[in-house]
């Protein structure tokens, strides 16, 4: 079930009408502190976790994961208690596994918030939109080399109010990046901070999409990694 995850033991599986409770634990005797690095086998307490994971056959798997806290014995080292890290299965902190989590970004870029969260209810692994939102504005921007030719276009984030504008290297048909204004000052300031545009075009190549009313940042995001 966790192929990718062979430090977890799978101990109990069970089943309801639309729910797959799964049971694990740690298999490793031990773990290294993440301060000082060093190995400890002493058990201070555990305490459960629960992930969710993907759905099988059309339920939703949480993964009750009993998590060990042990004794850093080092004596120069501050930490005193650390828990046993699950780094292949689930990122700290996180109420999703890592597989789950790359789903949840590829849904967020093609529907965004509130349609995202419907399809996921409807996929059995429901998660609210600012959950999708989130894992969308935590994406790095892509990276680019200034184009030769670039593409500039206007486009309306509330119709008639508010307009942005779009920069597409006009040669490999990709979005550069997105300036908050559609005025000519953002613009004048980008070409300065990215020499070596040579022929700038008015063009209009994107179509006008709505994303509710989702803020700046995460409308540049979205076309961004589109």
């Amino acid at each position: 079930m966790f192929h990718s995850a062979d430090d977890v033991v799978v101990d109990a599986v069970s089943t309801a009408s639309d729910m797959v409770d799964v049971l694990a634990r740690g298999r490793s005797t031990g773990a290294a502190c993440p301060d000082c690095g060093a190995y400890s086998h002493r058990i201070h307490g555990s305490y459960q976790r629960r992930l969710k994971d993907l759905p099988l056959g059309e339920r939703a798997v949480v993964i009750k994961l009993t998590v060990r806290r042990f004794i850093c014995g080092a004596g120069g080292c501050s930490r005193r208690t650390f828990a046993e890290p699950f780094t292949r299965l689930a990122a700290p902190y996180q109420r999703f596994t890592r597989r789950l989590n790359r789903v949840l970004k590829r849904v967020g870029l093609a529907l965004a918030g509130r349609a995202g969260a419907r399809l996921t209810t409807q996929l059995a692994f429901g998660a609210g939109r600012m959950t999708l939102l989130r894992r969308v504005m935590a994406l790095p921007d892509p990276s680019f080399a200034t184009p030769r030719v670039l593409g500039v276009d206007d486009f309306a984030t509330c119709r008639g109010q508010a307009y942005s504008t779009v920069l597409t290297c006009a040669e490999s048909h990709r979005v550069v990046d997105v300036l908050p204004t559609r005025e000519a000052a953002p613009l004048a300031s980008w070409l300065i901070n990215h020499p070596g545009v040579e022929i700038i075009n008015r063009i209009k190549k994107i179509k006008r999409q709505l994303y509710g009313r989702a803020g700046f940042d995460l409308l540049r995001k979205m076309i961004l990694l589109q």
